[in-house]
């Protein structure tokens, strides 16, 4: 899949400027479902034993492939709001996030209704800026006492914002949930008592997380 949206992105993808890339024929605006549907199936790929429960995004551009995503699980889709409609109650989950793309800030709500701590959550995601709605999605689905068990976005840009070639870029990680990301840099080091899957996919490993482990591996390879 990250082979066919890379090849999707250099043939139809356009960069404005440094900071704007952009793929609306395809992706968020004109939007090419089949591939939202090989996305959708990736992220089965990799968290099909996760026993997901809910699909979580953020409105607006990421809602099409975040359904096609839940009808792959075959479970709901949920779509954080960036603003309470008059016909949602007060018994919200809320948290500010900052957009990127648009320059201010929201504050995102989902109705208690459809988030509860039985929920194992995928989010779900068109791009990847500066994190920040990745951040407040997760801040709901704690608030709620459910459990994030991966997200999958379609384009990561967080390199791009802070001006970091991959190759020089590092990540630390303990849980399924880690696996994507470390898709998305140059080094992914896994925690001793990370799981098995992301193990597999790390490039390298560190001390235990109670050991100091990120610490320690920064000391040892003179990154502090």
């Amino acid at each position: 899949m990250v082979k066919l949206l890379e090849d999707r992105i250099r043939r139809d993808g356009v960069v404005l400027n440094e900071d704007v890339l952009k793929v609306d024929s395809f992706l968020n605006h004109q939007m090419d479902v089949s591939l939202f549907a090989e996305m959708g199936k990736e992220w089965a790929r990799l968290y099909g034993g996760e026993n997901v429960t809910k699909i979580l995004t953020i409105e607006a551009s990421g809602i099409a492939m975040a359904a096609m995503t839940g009808y792959v699980f075959s479970c709901p889709l949920v779509f954080a709001k960036k603003s309470k409609t008059k016909n949602i109650s007060n018994n919200v989950y809320s948290v500010e996030v900052a957009s990127f793309t648009h320059g201010n800030t929201n504050t995102v709500v989902v109705s208690k209704e459809y988030l509860s701590a039985k929920d194992r959550v995928l989010i779900v995601d068109d791009f990847l800026a500066t994190g920040a709605a990745l951040v407040g999605l997760k801040a709901l689905v704690e608030q709620a006492g459910g459990v994030v068990v991966g997200a999958g976005i379609a384009v990561e840009k967080v390199l791009e914002f802070y001006g970091i070639d991959k190759a020089d870029s590092m990540a630390f990680g303990d849980g399924n949930n880690d696996i994507e990301m470390f898709g998305a840099v140059g080094t992914g080091v896994a925690m001793a008592n990370a799981s098995d899957r992301l193990k597999a996919v790390a490039a390298d490993t560190c001390r235990d997380v109670k050991e100091d482990g990120i610490y320690w591996y920064c000391l040892e390879h003179e990154l502090l």
